[in-house]
């Protein structure tokens, strides 16, 4: 069974999910750090940049990003986490800014990620999201 569904939306069980509007060509490359785990090298990022509007006291568009399990659940539209292919995560493509209306932080809201945090985050969701 095959779905295409907006940008946003991802993994729904039993449907192969396109997002739309990205150009995954523009991604920056993974890290190729090994070992990478979410409290030791993901949550400080997160912290940092995501919690003002994803994290404990507030969770816009119902998606926390503080801690693994909150992470990996994702928000209203679903997971947005494939593990084990960063390309297809629309977390990845947000943060990369891929899609001007769905990019992360939004514009004024804080410091856009850089490419060697995009990159590590990247690469923890390429080697399974632990």
């Amino acid at each position: 069974m095959k779905l295409q569904l907006l940008a946003g939306s991802e993994l729904v069980a039993g449907a192969t999910v396109f997002a739309a509007d990205v150009d995954v060509s523009k991604l920056p490359p993974a890290a190729t750090q090994t070992g990478i785990t979410f409290d030791k090298d993901i949550k400080p990022i997160f912290e940092k940049s995501c919690f003002k509007c994803h994290g404990p006291e507030k969770k816009k568009g119902d998606l926390r990003v503080d801690s693994l399990e909150a992470t990996l659940k994702g928000g209203e539209n679903g997971p947005n986490v494939v593990k084990g292919n960063s390309a297809k995560s629309t977390l990845v493509h947000s943060i990369a800014r891929l899609n001007e209306d769905e990019a992360m932080p939004p514009e004024g809201k804080g410091e856009p990620l850089t490419k060697e945090q995009i990159g590590l985050v990247r690469a923890w969701i390429d080697q399974g999201a632990k």
